[in-house]
């Protein structure tokens, strides 16, 4: 568009993506378009809040345009509710803007969306301008409503107290009623006289996006396309250039006018601000600085006296004191030199809160445990000088950005952090706000729903595209590398206009949610530094910023993640079980240099442990065979991609079989505990240090800019490294050499201090499976209730340490998994649509008047609230009434019979009625449907849906016969015999997850369940392709497996899929040819009853007895298939098939 285009009109109801579902303008978007086409001021007017407001005022001020901040809010007048648009002229109109955009949210019931009564508008408010709105606003549904007389005295109020800042606003885009709703207004203004002022509400860039906004409209609410009676918007909601609104607008000539110099009464845009950090050495009576230093130092002696078992006399003149005392020293002045005592005490204040309350908290998170001011401050349990880690990792002056604590707080009780937080710093806490996106599955379900498409068509269309979250697609990625999805876009016109409009959709906001583990202190009401949302429905006890992280830390706060950790639920539940037993049992004081700890990791068998479970980890734990805690940290931080191709390195060196490589002398004691390889961040800064004469922070700035790659910055270092080891006395082209090796160690090196404190929890997760595997893993399995994938696994590892299982028995088990007595009883919550709470009300009648007897006596004794359809079928389908009843086909085809029963029971029993046949056995029985029980096959399959794995009994029990047939061996016979290279295997599968390579090609992720184990395939296009059909969950199949073994230490293996068939398929299909071998004419006579049938199967027969050795076969093929040949072998009939 040419330059003189935007240089007259303004536009200033812009609404970006955070109009939740009703703009569809990036912030990005509009201020490349802003700076294309030199636009002088853009107005925000967002809905109902001003969560871009400070994202806005930036980026579009780079651009080279004015921005003007306003947002509109709902305003009540007596039954009416609508939307009037303000303004901030300056920074107290921002202010007010602020307060009563938090207020809408506040103040709000939880059955109305946000808003404030209009009595809010009717007082002073200096810096605020006011506009009357669109027809779909306040005005114009009191219009609508034939309200004029209200809507008189309203105007004559506004313009009384705002004066020349309130405006009547018209607009022209072709909407209903809009054309009758201008009338009035011009009527108005010119007998108020109040100003006029022309505005388009834009919704959208350009005119082509009318349709995907209609769609978005559909999605905001819940109503389709075809719909006659919904929300419509005319196609005049784009960003108009100056031409089309000077003619659109030129009988109006002061409306324009007004629309011109309204940028010119605006004079404030909201900043970013430094840190404003909270201060709070009011409350603690003296200077925060000291109070720091005074709770620093008791808390060392305290640690002494703990750990080291040193009493305060004799502290000063301990050399191990001294080299701690020097250290917290050293962090205290750094700490004070950039004011962040207050942080570091308010930190400690509700860490310590927590502790005291019984709510476990995580031995430290991230860079900040490798503070001594945190350890003896108890914000961490990591001692940073026993684990060589360094505090300018986390802290030092040249630092660009400030840093935070990652706590992990035990997931049931972190609430009750919060509720502390509430009542310490009440208007001054808040969480952060965050938007779920419209990505490219959720876009397509979306659209697809309000285009009217079925369920089914848009489900199967959307699982075509990968959800892999590390490694995520836009969905114009995804289509191009899904051939079926192209094909259905080229076929299917459906489809194409689905694609279509969720390509112009994807990526805006979809919804607004709360981070739930971020939370914002300030040293002042919240509400005069950003605006604040409340969801009323949730049940949160804290407001959010509506600013998100990034814009909230930009406009000075700074942030506390509370994060929710289930392993430290666990390992506290586990405690309250042991503690049953042992009563002293306390995880904090368990040794770390136990063997027999040290033997279960490096078995392998870590499943339900801490961050080395997965299948990668129990391999390289097989290989490394560790022995103290300074490996589970190693393999902690190099077990990702990138570094993980130094695994095999470090074990070399740590078994004997490799010679470190140390760089430089100076350098072997920096390296020697990790043989060699470079695998943290801190031992680059270290390098550094020693070697060329770096300050920490100097040799922070170092790890910082081998890890971002920037070019520039890197020459600049490494002049600064060679230069400073020369100094050193060390030659350039030894420099130099040793830069260009730690570079690309340091680009995806780790940071020790989490890897530390990750490893702590680890260990104590490996102590606890080592001695007491029983409570471990029943809180293990309570805390994944509802995660059958895992149940799956933990059940498996239960079957592998020959733990007594009960399965799920409704006069045995529990709501939760527990032990007693040496016997593990499932739970009957972990069994899908059976609710928590009314599965334990169920076992609370059991536990107070004893076990259920029969069917009847469990629908007489139990609330119906508690036993609703799906949840009978779920326990019916898991065979939890096989006890009392195992017909379980007979049992759910009853289920409507048992729940209108069970009403009718509870109804008499609340009037007081008695039932005249409740004891009468035809009567008991008539509720019965008498039919047969499911076969084996389904019986399993019914279980599989329910519990999400086989219990009772395995699917390839029903194929056993066909074992040798195919010479069929178990995956983990095959998986240990590296001498073995191709092999059979019958499994069934438990769960399929298609990916995409980083080059796009499709592979699946098969997790799958032999007779003896579960384990994990990868299935890449080619048989994926050919398969992807019969490949369903619960499924059996005969996989043919293929390995290479790379590395003479037979270190790299490989096992890839080569053909995948279905049992059930091979079960019924027919026979190429068979040969019998009879032993006497009655034999020969019993197979002839199953021949009786024409097929494809050539039958050969060797008749062979004392007087007969006979080859024959016969003339024509025969119908046999493989249930038909095992009734035969049945027989004793012996059966070879060709």
């Amino acid at each position: 568009m040419a330059k003189s285009q935007f240089q007259t009109f303004n536009h200033l109801k812009i609404h970006s993506q955070y109009s939740i579902c009703e703009g569809a303008i990036k912030i990005d978007d509009l201020k490349e378009f802003s700076k294309a086409n030199k636009v002088r001021a853009l107005g925000l007017c967002d809905t109902s809040n001003l969560c871009g407001a400070l994202e806005f005022a930036e980026k579009i001020s780079k651009s080279g345009t004015q921005p003007i901040i306003g947002t509109q809010i709902n305003f009540r007048y007596g039954d009416t509710t609508g939307l009037l648009p303000l303004y901030a002229l300056d920074e107290d109109g921002y202010k007010k803007i602020i307060e009563l955009s938090s207020l809408s949210y506040l103040n709000n019931d939880e059955l109305s969306d946000a808003h404030l009564d209009i009595k809010e508008l009717l007082v002073e408010s200096n810096g605020v301008a006011l506009f009357s709105g669109t027809v779909n606003g306040l005005f114009g549904k009191l219009f609508d409503k034939g309200k004029t007389k209200d809507i008189f005295e309203l105007y004559n109020k506004f313009k009384s107290i705002y004066q020349n800042n309130f405006y009547i606003e018209i607009q022209r885009h072709g909407d209903q009623n809009e054309e009758g709703f201008e009338k009035f207004n011009l009527d108005k203004s010119y007998e108020l006289k109040i100003p006029l002022i022309a505005t388009n509400e834009v919704f959208y860039l350009s005119n082509d996006m009318h349709e995907a906004h209609d769609a978005l409209i559909c999605i905001k609410n819940k109503t389709y396309i075809n719909e006659k009676n919904r929300i419509r918007f005319s196609d005049q909601h784009y960003l108009k250039n100056n031409h089309e609104m000077s003619k659109l607008f030129s009988d109006l000539p002061e409306a324009l006018e007004n629309n011109y110099n309204f940028p010119f009464r605006c004079n404030y845009r909201p900043l970013f601000s430094k840190p404003i950090l909270p201060n709070i050495s009011s409350e603690k009576g003296g200077d925060a600085d000291e109070v720091l230093k005074l709770n620093s130092f008791n808390g060392l002696k305290e640690k002494f006296k703990k750990i080291f078992k040193m009493q305060g006399t004799n502290l000063s003149l301990d050399k191990n004191y001294l080299k701690y005392k020097d250290r917290l020293d050293h962090e205290l002045d750094i700490i004070i030199e950039m004011k962040y005592s207050s942080y570091f005490l308010i930190v400690s204040d509700y860490i310590k809160w927590a502790k005291n309350n019984d709510i476990p908290v995580g031995p430290g998170r991230g860079s900040g445990a490798g503070s001594l001011v945190a350890w003896c401050l108890s914000i961490t349990d990591v001692d940073p000088i026993k684990f060589n880690l360094i505090f300018e990792r986390f802290l030092n002056p040249d630092r660009i950005s400030m840093p935070d604590f990652d706590i992990d707080f035990c997931e049931e009780k972190r609430d009750l952090v919060f509720e502390y937080l509430n009542k310490k710093y009440k208007e001054s806490v808040a969480h952060i706000i965050t938007f779920g996106k419209l990505k490219a599955r959720m876009v397509i379900r979306d659209v697809g729903r309000v285009l009217g498409l079925a369920y089914g068509f848009v489900d199967s269309i959307s699982k075509m595209i990968p959800f892999d979250p590390s490694r995520p697609q836009n969905l114009t990625e995804c289509i191009a590398g899904e051939p079926r999805l192209l094909k259905l876009i080229a076929e299917d016109p459906r489809v194409k206009k689905l694609t279509d409009l969720s390509l112009k959709l994807e990526g805006l906001n979809r919804n607004v949610a709360t981070h739930a583990a971020g939370v914002v202190i300030a040293d002042k009401k919240l509400t005069d530094i950003v605006p604040l949302y409340k969801d009323v429905a949730s049940d949160l006890l804290l407001p959010s910023t509506q600013f998100d992280m990034y814009s909230a830390e930009n406009a000075g706060l700074i942030k506390f993640d509370f994060l929710g950790l289930k392993t430290l639920t666990v390992i506290n539940n586990t405690q309250k079980l042991i503690r049953k037993k042992i009563k002293d049992f306390d995880i904090e004081n368990i040794s770390f240099e136990d063997k027999k700890v040290f033997d279960l990791l490096s078995s392998g068998n870590t499943v339900g442990l801490f961050q080395i479970e997965s299948a990668g980890m129990r391999e390289a734990l097989l290989q490394m065979k560790p022995n103290h805690i300074e490996d589970i940290i190693a393999l902690v931080a190099l077990y990702r991609p990138g570094p993980m191709s130094n695994i095999p390195t470090y074990n070399d060196c740590k078994h004997g079989k490799q010679t470190p490589d140390y760089l430089h002398p100076l350098l072997e004691d920096i390296l020697k505990p990790t043989y060699g390889v470079i695998i943290y961040q801190e031992q680059v800064m270290q390098i550094a240090q020693k070697l060329s004469g770096f300050t920490a922070g100097q040799a922070d700035l170092l790890r910082r800019a081998m890890g971002k790659k920037k070019r520039s910055e890197l020459e600049k270092q490494k002049l600064n490294f060679i230069a400073g080891a020369v100094n050193n006395g060390i030659s350039k082209d030894v420099a130099a050499g040793i830069f260009l090796k730690i570079e690309p160690f340091a680009e995806y090196g780790f940071n020790k201090s989490h890897a530390a404190a990750y490893a702590i929890i680890s260990y104590q997760t490996a102590f606890l499976k080592t001695y007491y595997p029983k409570e471990f893993i029943a809180a293990s399995m309570t805390m994944d209730i509802s995660n059958q994938n895992k149940l799956g696994e933990f059940y498996e590892e239960l079957k592998r340490l020959n733990i007594e299982i009960i399965r799920p028995d409704i006069n045995e088990c529990y709501a939760e998994f527990k032990t007693e007595n040496n016997k593990f009883y499932y739970a009957l919550g972990g069994i899908k649509a059976v609710g928590f709470e009314a599965i334990s009300n169920i076992i609370n009648e059991r536990i107070n008047n004893g076990k259920f007897g029969s069917i009847n006596d469990f629908l007489n004794r139990v609330n119906p609230k508690d036993i609703n359809k799906l949840q009978l079928e779920g326990l019916v389908k898991a065979g939890v009434f096989d006890n009392i009843n195992s017909n379980r086909k007979s049992l759910f085809d009853s289920i409507p019979n048992f729940i209108t029963k069970s009403k009718n029971i509870f109804e008499n029993k609340s009037a007081k009625q008695f039932d005249l046949f409740s004891e009468d056995e035809s009567h008991k029985n008539e509720i019965f449907l008498d039919t047969e029980d499911w076969k084996f096959e389904e019986r399993l399959s019914k279980e599989f849906e329910a519990v999400g794995f086989f219990i009772s009994d395995h699917p390839l029990n029903q194929y056993k016969e066909v074992f040798n047939d195919y010479k069929i061996k178990d995956y983990q016979t095959f998986n240990n015999d590296n001498e073995a290279t191709d092999v059979n295997i019958a499994a069934t599968l438990l769960k399929i997850q298609e990916r995409k390579t980083a080059r796009g090609n499709t592979y699946a992720i098969l997790k799958l369940t032999d007779l003896k184990s579960v384990f994990e395939l990868f299935v890449f296009s080619d048989i994926l392709d050919l398969n992807r059909v019969i490949l369903l969950e619960g499924s059996s199949f005969i996989l043919s497996l293929v390995k290479s073994i790379s590395d003479r230490e037979n270190r790299f293996k490989r096992i890839n899929v080569k053909k995948i068939s279905s049992l059930r398929d091979l079960l019924n299909k027919p026979l190429n040819e068979v040969k019998f071998n009879v032993k006497s004419i009655n034999e020969l006579d019993e197979i002839s009853k199953y021949l009786d049938k024409k097929g494809e199967t050539l039958i050969k027969i060797n008749l062979s007895d004392q007087n007969n050795n006979l080859n024959f076969e016969l003339e024509n093929k025969r119908y046999i298939d493989r249930k038909t040949l095992n009734l035969i072998r049945n027989k004793e009939i012996s059966a070879i098939i060709s």
